[in-house]
């Protein structure tokens, strides 16, 4: 099943139609916060009230002009402006795809350079992603840029062989690590294939998190490996758990319960579908929590 979303994620036509249709709202409302910024805002505002942080997820990704780079570039100091507003504690997380990686690093670095710079004004933070393999080396080299202009935090995958010294390299840096499993369908030569092998590497990399990193931000929607985290007792200001919006809402409430720093990402935009289908491939319940949606 996992393998079948992905494959529908690339499909141009499908999300064409999907990204279009009024009628696929219904399926994607329970993951996404809407199509606008304002849509967005408002679900920041109602998590702060419960007492949750949150990351902005202005959605986009794989721009092929220079102006759409640009474009989202602007769309994310608004939607970063818009989040620093509401006094939410709100970060913003890109792609860096979205702001022109496909085109250059030049380019990118330029639609990024202003959103960094508004993040240390603001005391906020911008949280680059990581997506398909192919972009990893890349994004690592522009983390390590802006790491020089403002705070940012890089994402690695658990997933990936080379996932340790990636670490190791951020930690270096003192640059904040958001350590997930994975989400990409890549080859047995880059990444494991065996999830006990992934949920392996995951709980080690936790450890070296908690041990040398620099506030670490745990993103897992999994009771086994949050209770390993839990286990060797960190101190509550000294990381914090990531989940994604509409997703294990019993988690989410079972942390907070229990006093713990939990951030949610706020995804908003038209841009959606790709987004969407790596939810559904990410754990087969969610595509259960979409059909019970659609039917009320």
């Amino acid at each position: 099943m996992k393998n079948f979303f992905l494959y529908l994620s690339t499909q141009a036509a499908l999300r064409r139609w999907m990204e279009n249709s009024p009628a696929a709202r219904v399926l994607s409302r329970r993951f996404i916060a809407g199509n606008r910024l304002e849509d967005g805002l408002a679900v920041i505002r109602e998590l702060k009230a419960r007492g949750i942080l949150t990351a902005l997820d202005p959605l986009g990704e794989n721009v092929t002009t220079a102006e759409e780079a640009a474009a989202a570039g602007r769309n994310a100091l608004e939607a970063l402006r818009g989040a620093i507003a509401q006094e939410a504690g709100a970060v913003i997380s890109i792609k860096l795809t979205q702001f022109g990686l496909d085109l250059s690093t030049p380019v990118t670095v330029e639609n990024l350079m202003p959103v960094v710079k508004l993040a240390k004004e603001a005391a906020s933070r911008v949280e680059v992603d990581m997506e398909s393999a192919a972009y990893t080396e890349r994004t690592l080299e522009i983390l390590e840029q802006m790491a020089a202009e403002g705070p940012v935090r890089g994402v690695i995958q658990a997933y990936l062989h080379r996932t340790a010294g990636d670490i190791d390299r951020l930690n270096a840096l003192r640059v904040p690590v958001r350590l997930c499993k994975g989400a990409y369908n890549e080859p047995p030569e880059l990444a494991m294939e065996e999830k006990a092998d992934v949920d392996e590497n995951y709980k080690r990399m936790a450890e070296v998190l908690l041990e040398r990193g620099s506030y670490p931000a745990f993103a897992t929607h999994d009771a086994k490996m949050i209770e390993h985290i839990l286990s060797m007792r960190p101190g509550r200001d000294q990381f914090e758990f990531q989940m994604l919006y509409g997703i294990r809402r019993d988690l989410q409430e079972k942390l907070l319960g229990e006093g713990w720093r939990l951030r949610l990402y706020v995804p908003y935009g038209e841009a959606w579908y790709p987004y969407f289908m790596r939810r559904l491939a990410e754990r087969p319940a969610n595509v259960w929590f979409v059909v019970r949606g659609v039917f009320g």
